[in-house]
C-alpha cells in the first residue's frame, strides 16, 4: 500500500524518528563562551541547554534549561545554528541541535547570576576559543567555532556533526 493512502496514525509512525536538543551561547565581550560541566559525565564540558521536552519547541526548551540548570531567566536571541548528527553505533537516533544566541554576561555577573543545579552541573567557567578544542569534545567545539562564527557575521549556518557544509554545496 503507498504510504499516503495510510490512516494518519500510521503513516507518521512509519516515519524516521529524531530528537531534538537547545542550547545557548551566552558570552562576553571578548567572545568567551560559558561552558558548564556536567555532574554525569567527567569527560568533556558543554553549553547550557538539553532535549526538548514532548510538546515543546527549541526556544521554550532553551529557556526552561537555562533556568534548571543556571537560574537564570534567559530570552533567547537568534538562531546562530542548527546542526545535525546522525545516528550513532550505540542506537542513539538522529539528532538536531538548535543553538540560540543567549546574550552577553560579564565575569562579576556571572559570579553573582548563575547559581548551579547540583544535580546536573558541577561548575561553569568563561571559556577562550582555544579552550573549546581542549575542554569540549571533538564535535561540540566544531559547534561553538561554527557560533562564534555565525556571531560575528549576523549569519545561521547548518551544520553536520559540527562541521559547516554549506560552503561544499552545488
Amino acid at each position: 500500500m503507498n504510504p499516503t493512502h495510510l490512516p494518519s496514525a500510521e503513516y507518521y509512525a512509519s516515519l524516521p524518528k529524531h530528537i531534538a536538543g537547545a542550547g545557548a551561547i551566552i558570552h562576553d565581550a571578548a567572545g568567551r563562551i560559558l561552558l558548564v560541566k556536567p555532574s554525569y559525565r567527567a569527560d568533556s564540558w558543554e553549553i547550557p541547554g538539553g532535549g526538548l521536552d514532548t510538546g515543546e519547541h527549541p526556544l521554550q526548551a532553551v529557556r526552561r534549561e537555562v533556568k534548571e540548570e543556571l537560574s537564570i531567566d534567559l530570552t533567547p536571541g537568534r538562531l546562530l545554528v542548527v546542526d545535525w548528527v546522525a545516528e550513532q553505533a550505540d542506537g542513539r537516533p538522529p539528532l538536531v541541535n538548535y543553538v540560540f544566541d543567549g546574550g552577553l554576561i560579564t565575569q562579576a555577573e556571572a559570579r553573582t547570576r548563575i547559581h548551579l543545579d547540583p544535580e546536573e552541573l558541577t561548575a561553569w567557567q568563561l571559556a577562550t576559543p582555544e579552550q573549546w578544542d581542549t575542554l569540549l569534545a571533538p564535535h561540540m567545539a566544531r559547534r561553538l567555532h561554527g557560533c562564534s562564527r555565525a556571531m560575528a557575521q549576523g549569519i545561521t549556518l547548518y551544520l553536520q556533526y559540527g562541521f559547516d557544509l554549506t560552503d561544499h554545496q552545488t
